[in-house]
């Protein structure tokens, strides 16, 4: 697979390009925080840990995988769609 010369593509293509580039690294961030929180939960839970950080790190989690879901829809998939917060 060759890669176009960077003289092929626009300013805009190369921004957005880079830009896709910053929001793979924060999905991966986000990934593997929701790894680790979803680990510490089953130790919490093994070693009969305190409930209320069961009940944070759940809530936690529920929370990475809305956000995760949401930011690949707001980045990936929204085209040139406009989101209105």
């Amino acid at each position: 697979m060759t890669n176009p010369a960077p003289q092929d593509r626009s300013p805009a293509e190369v921004a957005r390009e880079r830009a896709l580039g910053e929001i793979s690294d924060v999905l991966l961030n986000l990934e593997h925080t929701l790894a680790r929180a979803k680990k510490a939960l089953q130790r919490v839970r093994k070693s009969g840990g305190d409930h209320n950080i069961e009940l944070a790190l759940t809530e936690l989690i529920a929370d990475l995988e809305r956000n995760h879901k949401r930011f690949m829809h707001d980045t990936y998939y929204a085209g040139d769609t406009l989101r209105l917060i």
